[in-house]
């Protein structure tokens, strides 16, 4: 076995020993923050054998529940590390992972996928349905605090927030049962494409088969188990750096906002690679369905586990957006559903999300 292929077998191993050795005081920071990085990758490398082994479309749901169960991880464990500030950390960090996806992630695959296949196409319905998903689900979890008046500011009373956070749950799950059950073939490749793409030896069919043939069951459990050691390896590791990474971004006079970047470039920087991948192979459709898997799931998932974690311990919590979040979140909803109205994409779509973001991180440094 090569040396390289050891990797994701032996950092999540270096990572549980070095998480220990972190909380005890023992680990530097920079190889505490270098081994999270490394911890992160390698979660997401398992995850992606988990799901080339059950296939399409259950390994893009595989992998944006596992980057969501980070996220999680990461921002309670950094709520309950951080004083100051740590209200609004669910509220950044979530704000930011759908710019991130939406305008970033997505911007790059239409961009690079333009430049190199002058056109892409993809399954419009299936994109459609999560869009209406998530516009849902990001104005009430993100806008609509703001204007509910149970509780003064940006916050939603407690019966408020276990309402959307069970309104959050069912939307997602409906959203998974369409995906994976009644409706699969709305988010699989269109057919055409997916030939032509067998006889280029691009396609998605080719990639996938490909992958899943080298994957025995043995290796789907041994990853399986990996998988589990890196998330918690993960979170034990964010529990040593959240307090060096607040004081790192105060000494550096940056909002507070900024660690919610951070957190959300830091766990969707796998993903991104691998959407990426696939947008350079002329297979849209996957680098969109994990695109917006992981928006959904973010906003799906996180939202209702951070509010159950607010309400358990007690730990106040702030939803609601400023208003340049709010526009800048409404005006990426209205060019992502403007983007992929039409089942084709080119450059242009993806220089627009690309501006997007820039304004987005420029304003979140320079507010």
């Amino acid at each position: 076995m090569r040396p390289l292929a050891l990797l994701p077998i032996v950092v999540p191993l270096l990572a549980a020993l070095v998480a220990i050795l972190s909380l005890a005081g023992l680990s530097p920071v920079l190889l505490t923050g270098l081994v999270l990085g490394g911890t992160v990758m390698a979660a997401v490398h398992h995850a992606e054998v988990i799901a080339h082994r059950v296939g399409e479309p259950f390994g893009t749901l595989i992998l944006a529940l596992s980057v969501t169960v980070l996220e999680v991880g990461l921002i309670v464990t950094l709520m309950l590390g951080s004083a100051e500030g740590s209200a609004t950390l669910a509220r950044d960090t979530v704000i930011a992972a759908v710019m991130i996806i939406l305008n970033l992630l997505l911007g790059v695959c239409l961009l690079i996928g333009g430049l190199k296949h002058h056109e892409q196409d993809f399954q419009q319905t299936g994109v459609s349905a999560a869009l209406a998903v998530l516009s849902a689900l990001t104005v009430l979890s993100l806008v609509l605090p703001n204007y509910t008046v149970s509780e003064p500011g940006p916050v939603y009373a407690v019966p408020q927030l276990i309402f959307v956070a069970v309104v959050s749950l069912i939307l997602y799950g409906t959203f998974v049962m369409v995906q994976t059950v009644r409706h699969r073939d709305y988010f699989l490749r269109p057919e055409p494409d997916a030939a032509a793409g067998k006889q280029a030896g691009t396609g998605a069919g080719t990639d996938d088969d490909h992958g899943e043939a080298h994957i025995s069951r043995r290796g789907a459990i041994v990853s399986a188990a990996l998988l589990v050691v890196s998330l918690g390896a993960v979170v034990l590791l964010a529990k040593a750096l959240s307090k060096p990474l607040d004081e790192a971004v105060a000494a550096a006079g940056m909002p507070k906002a900024l660690v919610g970047v951070v957190i959300a470039a830091l766990v969707l920087a796998p993903e991104g690679i691998a959407a990426t991948r696939a947008a350079l192979a002329n297979r849209l459709q996957t680098s969109i369905n994990l695109a917006l898997g992981s928006a959904l799931a973010t906003i799906g998932l996180t939202i209702p586990a951070v509010a159950v974690v607010s309400i358990m311990i007690d730990l106040p919590i702030a939803l609601g957006l400023t208003g340049k979040g709010t526009v800048l979140l409404l005006l990426t909803l209205l060019v992502t559903t403007q983007s992929l109205a039409t089942g084709r994409t080119t450059v242009l779509q993806g220089m627009v999300h690309l501006v997007i973001f820039g304004v987005y991180l420029f304003t979140t440094v320079v507010p």
